[in-house]
């Protein structure tokens, strides 16, 4: 594959949602680059997270999702370049930021003796409670219980009083027994608390002991932040300070200057605990919790000049991600007649967000549209302009709605399922409609799909999902022609292409497992035939097959033994050229 930059680096990225109560795992780990001006494909059943992931790239997560933790970085030239226009009143601010900054400076000089301090202050707290490892392991049984609780309630109500009152009687007692255990590990954690504190309030011994050490750690630790600021560190200082007010030059005076407030605090926390402020990455890292970070490259009198460090999953922003979503990653969805609003014209929808996001006249934005509605192929575009949704055919929907996505032409295209809802023939014209705009407008493709043929016909790449886990990666002819992933060998060996008359179509036995809980091994492990004792214990790394193909699974270990690949795919390459045209 030629060299081509990263425009999207996903590192160890984990979404959850809050459901009933309990926290389900959608996205477990993922870590993938996306090319510019690729076409990657992302595959696997229903409920592996597919569109879960890609929705992350757009900040569309549903309101009771969230990523809990990895980066998505966009290397986006455009976003990235940042200009702060300066005047007296903002250099002043500058000034009054660093002269912050170098007082909060000083408490670095105690971090060892602070941190010391908090260590033995959460020791005491454990030993007068329940330490953070007991009282997640304890909350997390009683959520368990409340969820299977809820889910034997919610039954109860599908019975009908009449002819069941049998099921309902044992139903109704398991309600009983689960509200019973709840109860007893409730006042079993409160008692054991109780107990605990009690027997701290006795320990008089260790009371002094812990006063004394205080005493002293806190005289230390007051000596040692009075120690005047290396000039190193004063030097730092007034890079950040310009980092900060450049990450936050972009806001109204008001949000502006909470988002300094903000920063400061969570700059003097890190400088209070010890962190290496020198370190970019840790620099970004404290920048995150508040706003991405704009790193400083130069000045002059009149400007700030600085590059952005855009971490789409720590944008909090709603004004941040108008910027992104539309204009540099837009989205196309399975069903364009939900996609396009029933009441307004086809040229009222293109127009608005042309007018939204290039700030061009109505005018100028009607003369862009009619273009685009050339462009994706709609015959008669002036007089089929002032048309409702209803009155185009469900191809010509879907063609306007990838003319709305690209109206802005962004960077990154997703397509979740866009030919899922087509016909045959007209799924074949808006694939061959993407490829040729994608060599037109230069966007990368990712693209989400069921239908291993159209991975075939349109993907450079190939990524195949699995329980919230990307299980194996390459290009398309080695995903396609040489696949290292069992679950990989089942998606094909399904192919309804590959199976000969008179035989039973394949299909994978079991189910996907519940990510509600925690997955020991690799998840596959229960539906996989050719599974290994380590599947079921330790959950394999992804092991790396040629330069740009990689699977995740044990048996591509050296240690383990040489499996060969169904025979339904063992001479896959003709059949597949003769079904999908490769």
């Amino acid at each position: 594959m030629e060299e081509r930059k990263a425009l999207l680096s996903v590192k160890d990225l984990e979404v959850k949602f809050n459901v009933r109560g309990r926290k389900l795992t959608a996205i477990r780990g993922i870590s993938l680059d996306i090319l510019e001006n690729e076409s990657i494909a992302i595959v696997g059943e229903s409920g592996s997270g597919k569109s879960v992931f890609t929705k992350t790239f757009a900040g569309m997560l549903d309101s009771n999702g969230f990523i809990s933790q990895g980066s998505i970085l966009f290397n986006d030239a455009e976003l990235i370049d940042t200009v702060a226009n300066m005047d007296a009143a903002a250099w002043r601010k500058v000034e009054a930021i660093t002269k912050r900054l170098n007082e909060h400076a000083k408490l670095a000089g105690g971090a060892a003796t602070y941190n010391e301090l908090r260590a033995l202050e959460e020791e005491k707290i454990a030993r007068a409670s329940l330490s953070a490892e007991e009282e997640h392991k304890i909350d997390e049984e009683i959520g368990s219980l409340v969820f299977l609780r809820t889910e034997a309630f919610n039954q109860k109500q599908t019975f009908d009083p009449r002819s069941e009152k049998d099921k309902i009687k044992e139903i109704s007692q398991k309600i009983a027994a689960y509200d019973a255990k709840i109860k007893m590990m409730q006042q079993d954690k409160a008692a054991t608390i109780a107990a605990r504190k009690k027997a701290m309030a006795g320990d008089t011994q260790y009371l002094h002991q812990y006063e004394t050490s205080k005493a002293e750690l806190q005289r230390r630790y007051e000596e040692e932040i009075r120690q005047p600021v290396s000039a190193a560190m004063s030097d730092r200082m007034a890079v950040i300070a310009k980092e900060v007010y450049l990450s936050v030059a972009r806001y109204s005076k008001v949000k502006r200057e909470k988002c300094i407030r903000l920063l400061l605090e969570e700059l003097k926390n890190a400088l209070k605990r010890g962190e290496d402020l020198n370190d970019d990455a840790v620099v970004s890292d404290v920048f995150d919790k508040v706003t991405f970070r704009v790193q400083y490259l130069d000045e002059t009198p009149d400007r700030l000049h600085g590059k952005c460090v855009l971490n789409l999953a720590k944008v909090k922003d709603n004004n941040d991600w108008t910027k992104i979503r539309g204009k540099k990653i837009a989205t196309v969805f399975q069903d364009p007649m939900t996609s396009l609003n029933p009441i307004i014209t086809i040229g009222k929808q293109i127009t608005s967000i042309i007018i939204k996001h290039q700030k061009c006249t109505e005018v100028e934005a009607r003369t862009r549209a009619l273009e685009l509605m050339y462009k994706v192929g709609i015959p008669n575009a002036e007089k089929r302009f002032d048309d409702y949704p209803f009155q185009y055919s469900g191809g010509m929907r879907q063609r306007i709605v990838i003319a709305i996505a690209l109206s802005c032409q962004p960077k990154i295209l997703i397509c979740d399922e866009p030919t899922t809802a087509l016909d045959v023939t007209i799924q074949a014209q808006i694939l061959n409609l993407l490829k040729d705009l994608q060599r037109e407008f230069n966007y990368t493709i990712v693209f989400i799909t069921h239908d291993l043929g159209v991975v075939a016909n349109i993907a450079d790449r190939v990524a195949v999902m699995y329980a919230g886990q990307i299980v194996e990666v390459g290009k398309v002819e080695e995903v396609f022609f040489d696949p290292r992933h069992p679950y990989t060998w089942a998606l094909l060996s399904s192919l309804p292409q590959l199976a000969q008359k008179n035989t039973k179509l394949y299909s994978i036995t079991g189910t996907p497992p519940s990510l509600y809980n925690k997955i020991v091994g690799d998840p596959f492990a229960p539906r996989n035939p050719y599974c290994m004792k380590v599947d079921t214990l330790v959950d394999p790394p992804m092991f790396q097959v040629t330069e740009t193909h990689f699977a995740k699974t044990w048996l591509l270990d050296p240690r383990a033994p040489k499996v060969e690949k169904p025979e339904i795919i063992h001479d896959i390459h003709q059949k597949l050229i003769d079904a999908f045209n490769i």
